[in-house]
């Protein structure tokens, strides 16, 4: 089950947003707050605000619903800042002139996921087994570039070589 926080019209350009969001995706949630309260940038606090909404409404859907959702499980499964509206800004210049420039506006989403045990495990056993096959399809690849190397032909003498025999 997924549970949903939205922010919208935040005033920060959502390129600062996102440095802040990849902080904190695929965390749980008791981690990403953590790190949220120690993060030193300004959008911090509200994306720390928006986080805890986000744990709110699991539990309150989770009373609504009569649904089993622990806490504890859940992790930030997605955390997006996508672009809002621009405000469109004008600065004095030399000479008369006037320079333009936008102010960005974010609109922050977060997704709350659950993990089951189950997929905790299938996902340890899903990284063994890939190592596994990157090591031994690593081994013959080593040995055809060492076969290859001593059946390279030698390049054709060029025609100063042949007038030097």
């Amino acid at each position: 089950m997924e549970f949903t926080a939205k922010l919208m019209y935040v005033r920060v350009s959502p390129q600062k947003a996102r440095l802040v969001l990849e902080l904190i995706k695929g965390r749980r949630v008791e981690e990403a707050l953590d790190t949220l309260l120690y993060t030193k940038k300004g959008i911090a606090p509200q994306i720390y605000k928006l986080l805890r909404s986000a744990v709110e409404n699991a539990n309150y859907v989770s009373a609504e619903k009569g649904l089993d959702v622990d806490v504890d499980r859940l992790y930030v499964k997605r955390a997006i800042a996508n672009d809002g509206p621009r405000l469109k800004r004008i600065r004095p210049a030399p000479m008369g002139r006037a320079f333009r420039y936008v102010r960005r506006m974010a609109h922050i989403v977060i997704v709350l996921g659950e993990r089951t045990s189950k997929s905790a495990e299938l996902k340890s056993e899903v990284k063994g087994d890939a190592g596994k096959t990157a090591v031994k399809s690593a081994k013959p690849a080593k040995a055809k570039a060492g076969a290859a190397a001593k059946n390279k032909k030698k390049p054709a003498a060029r025609n100063w070589e042949k007038a030097a025999r």
